[in-house]
């Protein structure tokens, strides 16, 4: 498989409150504090675009590594598909402000899995020559789909948006992709959806159903034993365990089921909230920034995804 040669992500410039959630829902600050972990957490503000942060991510990413545009063949922007503008091309848009005008450009909608599956996708033999790169963006605009009026929707309200932006090559690599598995439970496919309001596409979940925490357990442990059993390994060889922060709880309970310390995660509920797509990723920069990572390290991605989907990414550290 291909690796990620570099890449970065890029925070906006607004902060959610929790006081402000529960002024406006009449849910308790108390109950929202279990659900958020923190008190503030980075969104978009008024007028902010989720593309643009992707875009400043990106060009810290080409900056940085010196890749010519002329050698990036791929632009594709992943997240939910609510872009910031609707019947629309984020990926080109970016694309064409950095300057890269050969690129086939596209989107990959499948929430916040959707990065993963875009590097999944452009990872395979022959999708990249040792020659030219793929650039991969994480985007959403989650924050601006949450009703903060709405006592149901709750357990939305640790939605945060945040960007990232991966760079893959055919050629030398920080990060080498060692393998992916991932698998959707349609059954659960209904259990969230937009709804158009007043011109804003709003997140609006069912009638409560039990299960969806076990669900995630169990379809995460089934692809960790995938993973460790195609590459040949034990949770024990696993360097790294990062998961997207949607339920602190969760987090928690599939490190004790898989036999992970803690502390080869990371928790970042104290100062972040859920991040979209981007969550991995910043776990990802954390460590790195952090000088955690040693040569040969494995480190295993753990995305989800409304529809449900779950995937588990695995990457070889290589300095």
């Amino acid at each position: 498989m291909g690796g990620i040669a570099d890449f970065d992500v890029a925070f906006p410039s607004a902060r959610a409150d929790i006081r402000a959630m529960s002024a406006a829902s009449g849910v308790p600050l108390a109950d929202l504090a279990r659900i958020t972990h923190c008190a503030t957490f980075p969104v978009l503000a008024e007028g902010e675009n989720a593309w643009e942060l992707a875009l400043a991510a990106a060009r810290t990413v080409l900056d940085r590594s010196a890749v010519a545009p002329d050698r990036i063949r791929q632009v594709v922007y992943a997240g939910s598909g609510a872009w910031d503008r609707p019947f629309w091309s984020p990926a080109a848009k970016v694309a064409h402000a950095l300057g890269i005008e050969d690129a086939h450009c596209f989107e990959v909608a499948n929430f916040c899995n959707a990065g993963m599956t875009a590097i999944r996708l452009l990872s395979t033999a022959g999708a990249l020559d040792e020659n030219t790169y793929a650039l991969v963006l994480v985007g959403d605009r989650l924050s601006r789909m949450v009703d903060y009026r709405d006592p149901d929707s709750k357990a939305l309200f640790n939605l945060g948006d945040a960007a990232a932006a991966v760079l893959l090559g055919g050629g030398p690599s920080r990060f080498r992709v060692v393998h992916s598995a991932m698998r959707t439970d349609g059954s659960w496919a209904d259990y969230y959806a937009g709804e158009l309001t007043d011109g804003r596409v709003l997140i609006r979940r069912a009638e409560h159903r039990r299960g969806l925490a076990d669900a995630y357990v169990r379809h995460f442990t089934a692809l960790v034993d995938e993973t460790v059993a195609a590459l040949g390994i034990t949770p024990g060889d696993i360097a790294h365990f990062l998961i997207n922060h949607g339920d602190r709880d969760m987090h928690q309970r599939l490190l004790a089921r898989l036999g992970i310390p803690a502390g080869r995660s990371v928790f970042n509920y104290d100062r972040l909230a859920h991040m979209g797509g981007a969550d991995t990723l910043i776990a990802l920069k954390d460590l790195e920034r952090g000088d955690r990572l040693r040569h040969g390290d494995l480190i295993m991605l753990a995305t989800s995804a409304m529809g449900f989907s779950w995937g588990i990414t695995t990457l070889e550290y290589l300095g």
